[in-house]
């Protein structure tokens, strides 16, 4: 029987809600905050085809050309408040983590909260930790970008 794992993170932005899905969604936007400090995740190297069925991936490149790259597929695309897609295939994941991301932005006035769940299979708890850590820093770099969008 896989593990299963989850999570919810809640965040919220200085910003409107149709700037952070933006950032969600552009891939021009989405390429300055994917990713851990340290890494980049190149514009030529992201698929963001936000439609229902279409693919999204994105490569991250760190030092000495070390890359990894997530992808997976988009469920339900409903601009600008809600977002599922998968890391992987949860329906067939074979041995490999996979799962399935829900992100809900709802506006707060000129400010966005943002409730972001990922449900994981073949996912262990030390597995699911280390991913919350690695989404709390993606999405302080989420806040850096549409916020100063915003300022600017």
């Amino acid at each position: 029987m896989p593990q299963t794992a989850e999570y919810t993170i809640t965040r919220h932005f200085a910003a409107p809600r149709h700037r952070v899905w933006a950032a969600w969604t552009d891939p021009e936007r989405f390429s300055r905050w994917f990713g851990p400090r340290g890494m980049t995740t190149p514009l030529g190297r992201i698929t963001l085809d936000a439609v229902p069925g279409g693919v999204w991936r994105a490569t991250l490149v760190g030092e000495e050309g070390f890359e990894v790259t997530l992808d997976g597929r988009y469920r339900e695309v409903r601009a600008p408040g809600r977002l599922v897609f998968t890391t992987g295939d949860p329906d067939a994941p074979g041995d490999g983590p996979a799962s399935v991301v829900t992100v809900d932005l709802a506006a707060t006035g000129d400010r966005t909260e943002m409730r972001f769940h990922q449900y994981g299979v073949n996912t262990g708890p030390e597995h699911a930790e280390q991913a919350k850590e690695g989404w709390i820093e993606f999405f302080d770099r989420l806040a850096e970008h549409v916020e100063r969008a915003a300022n600017g």
